[in-house]
């Protein structure tokens, strides 16, 4: 398949190195029938290292030398559980000196099998939080505007006041009052 081709589908939209190694992890666990239990994992890495202060200290420290760091992780991988495709596939990743884009490959990995699995992600921020029938209005209404399946990721944002900013991919659709007053006081300094 040329490079081209490759590049113009839903799950290669992504370029660079996260782009290479998500695709080299999906294929593998796809392979090997493991891709759900892989997934899990790497989520599951992902909200580790954000839980750890110490791990994240590891991941960001630039005196650690490629051995050193995959021993330690090696260490925590295997006292968590972790599957050993996962286990190697972040040796390889740190032996390959990308100890500290850890954090991007696994989000990288994250959008690729949104992508592959034809799941779009809407980074939603509103002045509180959404309430339940709220996120399913939400999820419904983007339904309907054509984007299919779609996650929803939260921030709770006081300064917008009320309304929302829905942000998928390129897109941006800014509801916010903020943005709303910010609009009228423009206009009314133009009729001035």
């Amino acid at each position: 398949m040329s490079s081209t081709i490759a590049a113009s589908s839903p799950a290669d939209r992504a370029s660079g190195l996260s782009a290479r190694y998500a695709r080299a992890l999906y294929d593998l666990a796809d392979e090997r029938k493991q891709l759900d239990q892989t997934v899990n994992e790497i989520s599951a890495l992902g909200t580790l290292i954000s839980d750890s202060a110490p791990l994240r200290q590891l991941i960001a420290s630039r005196s650690i030398d490629a051995a050193e760091g995959a021993r330690a992780m090696e260490a925590v991988l295997a006292g968590q559980g972790f599957s050993d495709l996962v286990r190697h596939f972040i040796g390889t990743a740190i032996m390959n000196r990308r100890l500290r884009d850890l954090p991007e490959l696994i989000s990288g990995f994250a959008s690729y099998v949104a992508a592959k699995r034809g799941i779009i992600t809407a980074d939603v921020a509103s002045a509180h939080p959404l309430t339940d029938t709220q996120r399913a209005q939400l999820a419904a209404r983007l339904a309907e505007a054509g984007y299919g399946r779609v996650t929803i990721s939260e921030t709770v944002d006081p300064s917008l006041l009320g309304g929302l900013v829905v942000k998928i991919g390129s897109k941006l659709y800014d509801t916010s009052l903020k943005s709303r007053l910010q609009r009228l006081r423009f206009v009314m300094k133009g009729a001035a």
